[in-house]
């Protein structure tokens, strides 16, 4: 990583705030990407690079300012900071004296095998040998589809409060998917693995293991029969991940679109917004999780914050600009995709914490209903809550037994209901993992819940 002097950085700061502004900083990126394809039996695509960069930015009153160069000549860096002062308003002078100091994280994450110590060969034999775990499952798979994925971002902030802040995130991932085939029926089963881990992810086979339940759901959807639609009771699996939780109120809590009133949950802090049994809470100090980091991507040292306990809003998740909007501390949830981005608020581990009911005691209360597995994707109305789901792999709950498997299932509903409705939540919790998309901008997060019962909800299907 190019490292820029303190003095240097120092001087950038006073020249974004030489017209005024109440704050500015500097976000230095350098990052190492590996992406290894494998499709129909061969490796496809190997892909590597390096990606480095300066972003400036300032902050006067509600407003900002960013600007952003792969030139990290003093001249470059002092054009970007006066750039940004250009766009104060205020064009005062100002007398700014800095005296930056490291600021220390409140967690550590440890990795083993950092993914890119590790041959090209042996990753590629990863995907082969899940390739070969999936197609062994049955002749009915017609197509198999591997990616691997590591990086390694080194990142630097230094900031007007005088601090800076420096920062390692090592990423791992590997996804599959899967297409099974009869009778011009076809579906699909899809797993992915991931975190801030390194190579140690895949670890006792961990990857042959996921290709197979990939492979094995897809062979099991074959046989499923359409989906009954219309008002019943859903068990959602916490083997299902947080999809739900994250698009149903996750992005109504980011303080951005609250300020603006583009959410839902706009101006209901202290009030009941859910069943009293439902805390969520957004942490990125969780060890090896996609979301996780030591500092977010404005310098604010990673933590843990309740955003709703026992179906009461307690707050939402902030960046440095919608926190000082307030008069507020950010929650250290500012991030962005890279150095070409400003940083937004977004979400990192968001979860229903656990309750204390018993996840199979759960599904025997249910006489007749749903049991879902696995969410797909999904869409989401942050003004007013309304959502569609895509059901990827569920069940029939007949007598409270999980019976014969259905397809073609969505849940349609409206998120502060659905959460007030929840009268039954499990002691288990199951993550899952993506790439969160905001503003043109993606980001790794995972998300979690619960096994969860809600009592009726609208389940698009066969009538």
């Amino acid at each position: 990583m190019i490292k820029i002097p303190e003095e240097l950085l120092a001087k950038i700061i006073r020249k974004a705030l030489s017209t005024g502004g109440d704050y500015a900083d500097i976000f230095v990126g350098h990052e190492r990407p590996m992406t290894i394809q494998l499709e129909d039996d061969k490796i496809e695509k190997i892909v590597s690079g390096v990606d480095s960069g300066v972003g400036v930015r300032v902050i006067f009153g509600d407003k900002s300012a960013y600007a952003y160069s792969n030139d990290f000549s003093e001249d470059s860096l002092i054009n970007i900071a006066r750039a940004v002062s250009s766009a104060v308003k205020e064009k005062r002078e100002r007398d700014i004296v800095l005296d930056l100091r490291s600021v220390r994280p409140s967690v550590d994450f440890t990795i083993k095998y950092n993914p890119q110590d590790v041959e090209i060969e042996k990753k590629i034999l990863l995907l082969e040998n899940a390739n070969k775990a999936a197609k062994g499952i049955s002749p009915k798979i017609k197509q198999v589809s591997v990616i691997y994925r590591d990086s390694v971002q080194n990142i630097c902030i230094a900031a007007s409060d005088g601090t800076i802040a420096e920062d390692e995130r090592i990423y791992t991932l590997a996804l599959i998917q899967v297409v099974a085939s009869e009778g011009g029926n076809l579906q699909t089963g899809y797993e992915p693995v991931g975190g801030l881990i390194g190579f140690e992810l895949f670890e006792e086979n961990l990857f042959e293991e996921i290709a197979v339940t990939a492979a094995q759901k897809a062979v099991n959807m074959l046989s499923a029969r359409k989906a009954p639609g219309g008002r019943m009771p859903v068990v959602i699996s916490a083997e299902a991940g947080g999809t739900m939780i994250h698009e149903a109120i996750g992005h109504g809590l980011e303080a951005d679109l609250a300020q603006q009133g583009l959410s839902v949950y706009t101006n209901k802090i202290g009030q009941q917004i859910a069943s009293p049994l439902i805390t969520i809470i957004d942490d990125s100090t969780l060890p090896n999780k996609r979301g996780s980091f030591r500092f977010d991507d404005e310098g604010v040292v990673s933590q843990r914050t309740v955003l709703v306990e026992k179906g009461i809003l307690k707050g939402y998740m902030y960046d440095r600009l919608t926190a000082m909007k307030e008069g507020i501390s950010s929650t250290g949830n500012g991030r962005r995709q890279s150095y070409k981005d400003r940083p937004i608020p977004r979400m990192s581990n968001t979860f229903i914490a656990p309750g204390n009911g018993d996840p199979d005691g759960i599904i025997r209360s249910v006489d007749k209903g749903l049991f879902v597995k696995k969410m797909g994707g999904g869409q989401v109305n942050t003004v007013t809550g309304e959502f569609v789901f895509e059901v990827s792999e569920g069940y029939i709950i007949e007598k409270g037994q999980v019976g014969e498997p259905v397809r073609g299932a969505t849940l349609i509903g409206n998120g502060p209901e659905v959460l007030k409705s929840i009268d039954m939540v499990g002691n288990d919790l199951g993550f899952s993992i993506g790439t969160c998309g905001k503003d043109a901008q993606g980001v790794p997060i995972s998300d979690a819940m619960p096994t969860v019962r809600i009592p009726e909800i609208v389940v698009g299907g066969e009538v």
